[in-house]
């Protein structure tokens, strides 16, 4: 159960005096400070008073005698001229508002009333009208949901005066009274001249219902407890049915119209259920302490009195959250009224024959009183059942998170403190900077003086803030032992927390404010003072791996703040992340070089433990030497200074090649490196590097400098006898029986093919190298179709053949080069050489019949036999001979018919063309010209291949090769069908 806090104060009192009690009671704002009250006594006396809300000040207005029985109930109908309508000894008594005339009964059918409740419509309710065409009409749902309750009390409509006036003019009320064993729903007409004139029309009366002590009308439906149960009637079709029933033993049935909900009260004893308009129970019931006499709503709370004391319960859980006595026990029954038609903030209660009135305490009092009682969490469910209430605006509801918020963070509960913060929309980061960093600092001007309660003390470093509480906590232990009650968290008494464990947890929840506060919308200055001062907090609690991750993003760190302090601590991976991301980039490389060369000095040992790293999209694990050196690499990737590229380049090379490769190979860089610089920065003996760095120029970025190519030709070339070389030694070891080493094992490849397959690419692509310089340098040794390439590019045909046919015994690469050359003596020359390859090789008989079968209609016949050694078995080059005279023959028969093909075409042609011309045509005096429509008569005229007539004029204009019809002959040829070759 919660403790009891002060939601409601007592303002005035005021006693009737005498021997009378006071019966019922009713609340009328009269004006802005000015409310009306109603008091009806047992004596059967109506009395008014009014209390002035600002002065707290009860007068008694007025009076007037209904009947000599107790008032039982009142009503104000209207605030400004208005009436009170008021049921007293079973009658319903009528008297205008400031009781300035008698009272006039209603007489008639109401008589014997026992109970009488006000129709009330919910808001945006689409409840019925009580015309009379509605009384005979049955609602679908309300009928359906009666029947599943099993009732069907007899119903009789009473016409009377026209009741279509419900709600529509002003002076029309409507009410159900209940009498004796039945109910009847009445419109009262008030004359707004005559202040007790009315009359009333009986819009429907329900049978069957006795016994009925309380009354709702609300929309559709009355709910009716009697003294065996609740049940619910329907106006409209007048149909009733039990909601559920009392125990035999039990108080009098109770209810209360929750107006703000537009929900009903019942209560069974002390258990309090809220049901909706169909009478269905809304969540979870209310358990009371006692049974109530009376029941109130204020606000989102309800309030009950009885045996001379008050409670105040919240509506949702039912807890009491306040207590107040004003009367002894037993001192009879209790009522209360709620000013619900004004600021619902005044309560009247009554014992006997006195009057308290009580105001409800502003939240925010209440707010600060649990602050001041350090009952958080109490405050901070009042403020968010505020904001679920819609009592309380949004910068109030902010202004109130971090007022709560700065109260826990000097009470040490710094976890929730920064909850608290977050929850605050209007709180800007900056008011935290002085719990961080002590003034005067860069920030101080951006800390904003907003003005809270008072309650708290000013921002102070958490060393401070630390060290005060702690003192706080020893002073209340000593005061507890003393004696003495002081407000202090229960917890840390019994545990009282170390100052290391605060000073650590107050830094990791100011730490995730700051974190969080970095994805809002803020100045500048705002944001460098988040970032540097997070920097900080990392630092702190050694949480090296977030301050890199902060150091490497996109950030607003303030250098100058920070490089001291991270130099002091170590934390230089850090720095040189901050230096990069900031642009300054010597002082990140001086670092990360730094690293490299003396690493066991740095923050972290280098050892066997490798360092993932991402390269061409596969992961690979590195030293971390190599991991520096690659952040290196990454900083020079960017555009920087030209000079500074090529000053860290050779001590990036010489840890790992593939990053300085990436350094040079970079699309990120705006300037161009100078070859010439880039080739003297790096050392001679990183062939590798300097091989990929003029692929890359020339494949990549399209470098059409002859000297370019010509020395990547001959660093390849060089390679490649290197490769050779190495590659001979080992086989020569493994045929000595020797052991093989790979002479570069464990190194990065920056390549994905041999040296000596990128030389035979490179130099079958390139046309811009000197051919002649890469021939000196490979022109002893066994490169032969290197050489063969070369060869072919000074023209040294013959050469190329040897090589192609004698030495690389390539017969396909050989007949492909004779085929390009084009000629047919390159065919003979190559039979020549397989025939008499000279140097003591013997015939290559079999390369020779494939030359012949492949290309022998190139060859002469003649030749050929004359070429042919007697030592060839004539076995098997006959076949061959045979084909190449047969293909000579029937490539000449071939020509012949082409030739008389093509002659027959001709002479036809000529025929058509013949023909064509002598075409004749008759033109008569309608004859007209297809261009202009004039009759030709005699006039000269043209006839185009399409048929199409013109006059000599049209004709001069058009041209010969184009008609009317637009076709132009020259380019679109016409071909007749008998033009055609069919003979």
């Amino acid at each position: 159960m919660a403790k009891s806090r002060a939601v409601v104060e007592l303002t005035a009192r005021f006693d009737l005096g005498g021997d009378d009690k006071i019966r019922a009671l009713s609340l009328s704002p009269h004006s802005d400070s000015q409310t009306l009250v109603y008091v009806g006594t047992f004596s059967g006396s109506l009395l008014l008073l009014s209390i002035d809300t600002s002065t707290n000040i009860v007068a008694r207005l007025g009076s007037v005698s209904l009947s000599a029985s107790p008032v039982e109930s009142v009503f104000v109908l209207g605030q400004e001229r208005g009436k009170v309508l008021a049921l007293c000894n079973g009658c319903l008594h009528l008297v205008d508002s400031l009781l300035s005339q008698p009272a006039k009964r209603l007489g008639g059918l109401l008589k014997g009333i026992n109970v009488v409740a006000r129709r009330v419509r919910g808001r945006d309710s689409s409840s019925t009208d009580l015309l009379p065409s509605d009384v005979s009409a049955d609602s679908s749902s309300s009928k359906k949901f009666l029947q599943m309750l099993g009732a069907g009390n007899r119903v009789s409509d009473i016409k009377g005066k026209d009741s279509r006036h419900e709600r529509v003019h002003q002076g029309h009320y409507v009410f159900a009274v209940a009498i004796s064993e039945r109910m009847l729903l009445i419109e009262l007409q008030c004359d707004e001249k005559d202040g007790t004139s009315a009359s009333f029309v009986v819009l429907k009366e329900v049978m069957g219902i006795g016994g009925i002590k309380t009354l709702v009308w609300l929309d559709d439906y009355v709910i009716a407890g009697t003294v065996k149960g609740y049940s619910l009637i329907s106006c409209v079709t007048g149909q009733s049915g039990v909601i559920f029933t009392l125990p035999d033993v039990s108080a009098p049935p109770l209810l209360k119209l929750l107006c703000k909900e537009w929900k009903v009260l019942l209560l069974v004893d002390n258990v309090g259920v809220v049901v909706d308009t169909n009478g269905q129970p809304i969540g979870g019931s209310l358990v009371f302490r006692r049974r109530p006499d009376s029941v109130g709503e204020l606000s989102f709370y309800l309030v009950t009195v009885g045996d001379g004391k008050m409670e105040i319960h919240q509506k949702k859980s039912g807890a009491c959250v306040q207590s107040v006595s004003f009367g002894p026990e037993g001192c009879g029954p209790s009522f209360l009224a709620v000013d619900e038609a004004g600021d619902g903030n005044l309560l009247a209660v009554t014992t006997l024959s006195k009057l308290l009135f009580y105001r409800r305490v502003p939240y925010e009092e209440q707010i600060k009183d649990l602050m001041r009682k350090k009952r958080y969490r109490e405050a901070i469910s009042l403020v968010e059942e505020l904001d679920s209430e819609g009592e309380i605006s949004k910068e109030m509801l902010s202004f109130l998170h971090a007022q709560i918020g700065y109260l826990l963070l000097f009470d040490l509960r710094f976890e929730e403190a920064v909850d608290q913060f977050l929850k605050s929309e209007k709180m800007e980061p900056s008011e935290v900077f002085p719990f961080i960093m002590r003034d005067p600092n860069r920030w101080s001007l951006l800390v904003p003086r907003n003005r809270y309660w008072g309650l708290h003390p000013p921002p102070a470093p958490f060393e401070d803030v630390v060290d005060n509480g702690l003192m706080a906590i020893q002073r209340a232990i000593f005061l507890r032992k003393a004696g003495m009650d002081t407000p202090v968290d229960e917890e840390f008494l019994s545990n009282p927390p170390s100052r290391a464990d605060l000073l650590e947890s107050a830094i990791k929840n100011i730490t995730r404010y700051l974190e969080l506060s970095r994805e809002k919308d803020l100045s500048h200055p705002v944001r460098e003072g988040i970032d540097t001062l997070l920097m900080l907090l990392y630092r702190a609690l050694n949480r090296t791996e977030d301050m890199e991750n902060l150091a490497s993003s996109d950030n607003n760190c303030v250098v100058e703040e920070l490089e001291t302090a991270l130099n002091e601590s170590g934390h230089l991976r850090t720095l040189a992340f901050l230096y990069a991301s900031k642009g300054m980039s010597a002082k990140a490389l001086a670092i990360w070089r730094l690293f490299t060369k003396n690493y066991s000095s740095g923050l972290w040992q280098d050892s066997d433990d490798l360092v993932p790293y991402l390269h061409d999209n596969e992961l690979i694990r590195l030293s971390g030497k190599e991991a520096a050196a690659a952040e290196a690499a990454r900083i020079l990737e960017e555009p920087c200074d030209t000079e500074l590229t090529l000053q860290h380049l050779s001590w990036i090379s010489d840890i790992n090649p593939l990053f300085a490769i990436q350094v040079l190979t970079s699309d990120k860089r705006t300037e161009e490196l100078s070859p010439e610089k880039v080739i003297q920065a790096i050392d001679p003996k990183k062939v590798e590097i300097i091989q990929r760095y003029l692929q890359w120029l020339i494949e990549e970025r399209d470098y059409n400098d002859p000297q370019l190519h010509t020395s990547y030709a001959l660093s390849l070339a060089k390679s490649t006898l290197e490769c050779v070389e190495v590659q001979n030694g080992i086989q020569e070891a493994d045929s000595g029986g020797r052991e093989a080493h790979d002479y570069n094992v464990g190194s990065i490849s920056l390549f994905e093919s041999d040296v000596r397959e990128r030389l035979q690419t490179f130099l079958q692509s390139s046309d811009l190298y000197d051919p002649e310089e890469i021939l000196d340098l490979i022109e002893g040794s066994e490169l032969w179709l290197e050489k063969a390439i070369l060869y072919r590019r000074i023209g040294q045909e013959t050469l190329v053949l040897q090589i192609l046919a004698l030495k690389l015994e390539d017969c396909a690469a050989a007949e492909q080069y004779c085929v390009e050359i084009g000629r047919p003596d390159a065919f003979m020359q190559l039979l020549d050489m397989y025939l008499d390859p000279q140097n003591g090789k013997g015939p290559m008989f079999k390369a020779a019949v494939r030359l012949l079968h492949n290309h022998g209609e190139s060859l002469d016949p003649l030749q050929v036999l004359e070429k042919l050694s007697p030592d060839m078995p004539l076995k098997l080059a006959s076949d061959t001979i045979l084909r190449m005279l047969r293909a000579r023959v029937h490539h000449h028969r071939q020509g012949q018919t082409v030739h008389n093909i093509s002659r027959a075409l001709d002479v036809d042609s000529r025929l058509a063309r013949l023909e064509e011309r002598s075409r004749h045509v008759q033109i008569n005096d309608e004859s007209l010209c297809d261009s202009c429509y004039a009759r030709l008569g005699t006039k000269l005229f043209a006839m185009y291949p399409d048929d199409t007539i013109v006059c000599y004029k049209c004709y001069r204009r058009l041209g010969e090769s184009k008609s009317v019809t637009g076709r132009d002959f020259k380019r679109d040829v016409l071909i007749k069908p008998g033009w055609l070759v069919n003979r």
